[in-house]
């Protein structure tokens, strides 16, 4: 009776310390891994009412409320019947792992300027959350290639709906495969550097749909949204019929329709402002976003462990592949913010190609001044007109070191360090 009892209570002791061990895993990490992000955002809300110095939970209500931001627009774009990409990868939503959908809803443009506002403030939702939490000391482990997402809706996350899947599409850095413990799981210590991180991206991401906002593209959907949408509400419903058209010469070569649409899409890239004060908002996010990559990595130098880090200091190692970061990129990349602000701010003018008397474009007055998008002109140079001036303009050599010291991978790296 004795070994059995000894036995007991030595099986109750490893249950509570299992069970203890797993409560020890973030309570955001439960809910990222089910896919239950609503459950998620609802489960930390309760615990930051009870607890509001709670870093953790804070930081986990933020992560949760990104990642379903990101949930709520593939869905869109799933209940949409959103196709797969013909440009090439050209086009930054196009790019989405969005499930196919056997029965899509029609969608008019003020749908998808609707999903991309929507979009904007869950966004924004997050930002706020994450801009409360104040600990330096805060850390948020998490199984990162277990995170799911329910990309179709349907109530479940499967194993081939992970945010990892998105992550990697949209990065080529992050695409070369994960590393490491070579475990799914691919646990990443996010910590106080990767607050001011997270809410870099969100600014970001907000940047780029403000300035997707500030024009009228309806034109540019009417004729082409058939090229990325199942059922596009436009006043040429042939198109939507078939959307590749004949080949006259009865072979396998292009398709006559398909060359009129891409012509047509390119033909039609210029937009109309629509709403001027959101290219200034565009502005002061990408000015937020320099801000918070310089507080990021102001916490990353301050970091002494070496704990499965998601951006590293020159002394620490990263789970990224390929990412070790060394002292000359860290100078690099802190005088390239340097550089982007006083573009932004219009101190600096980007050079101009075609003007003799070295004029430089004042890209602070593309946002605070905006006309008419039209990216031919651009390419061309005429666009470019109202904003050239005399001035400092940055210089080649700049950018070439850059280039230099990433090893040609700066874009790369720059979509990581965000």
């Amino acid at each position: 009776m004795m070994r059995i009892a000894l036995a007991f209570g030595l099986l109750s002791t490893l249950a509570v310390t299992q069970a203890t061990a797993a409560d020890e895993r973030p309570v955001a990490e439960k809910y990222l891994i089910s896919g239950d992000l609503a459950g998620g955002e609802t489960a930390l809300d309760a615990i930051l009412k009870a607890r509001p110095a709670d870093a953790q939970a804070r930081f986990g209500l933020g992560t949760v409320q990104f990642v379903r931001a990101v949930e709520h627009l593939i869905q869109a774009f799933y209940q949409h019947g959103l196709q797969p990409d013909l440009s090439g990868n050209m086009i930054p939503f196009a790019r989405l792992p969005v499930p196919a959908n056997p029965n899509p809803k029609p969608i008019a443009y003020e749908d998808l300027r609707k999903i991309i506002e929507d979009f904007v403030g869950d966004l924004a939702k997050a930002e706020a959350t994450l801009g409360q939490v104040q600990d330096d000391a805060v850390k948020l482990p998490i199984r990162f290639g277990l995170i799911r997402l329910d990309f179709d809706g349907n109530g479940q996350a499967s194993e081939d709906e992970t945010l990892w899947k998105i992550y990697a599409r949209l990065n080529g850095q992050a695409g070369q495969g994960k590393p490491g413990d070579e475990a799914e799981a691919f646990p990443i210590s996010f910590d106080r550097g990767d607050v001011a991180w997270l809410r870099g991206y969100c600014h970001l991401l907000m940047s780029l749909s403000e300035v997707y906002l500030a024009h009228d593209a309806k034109l540019l959907f009417e004729h082409t949204a058939h090229l990325f949408f199942a059922k596009p509400k436009s006043p040429f419903p042939f198109l939507k019929n078939d959307p590749q058209g004949l080949n006259p010469m009865g072979n396998n070569g292009p398709k006559v329709g398909l060359i009129g649409d891409l012509l047509a899409f390119v033909h039609l890239l210029h937009f109309p402002v629509k709403e001027p004060a959101r290219m200034e908002a565009a502005l002061k996010h990408l000015e937020t976003m320099i801000t918070l990559s310089r507080e990021s990595w102001r916490a990353y130098l301050a970091e002494t462990d070496d704990d499965h880090e998601w951006i590293p200091n020159p002394k620490q190692n990263t789970v990224m592949p390929n990412g070790k970061v060394t002292g000359e990129m860290l100078k690099g990349w802190l005088g390239f913010l340097d550089e982007a602000e006083a573009i932004l701010a219009g101190k600096k003018l980007v050079p101009f190609w075609r003007e003799a008397n070295h004029k430089g474009v004042n890209l602070h007055r593309v946002f605070t001044e905006p006309r008419e998008l039209d990216l031919i002109f651009w390419v061309q140079g005429t666009a470019a007109a109202p904003y050239l001036e005399d001035g400092p303009v940055t210089q080649p050599e700049f950018w070439s070191r850059l280039l230099r010291v990433f090893r040609g991978e700066f874009f790369g790296f720059a979509i990581w360090f965000n």
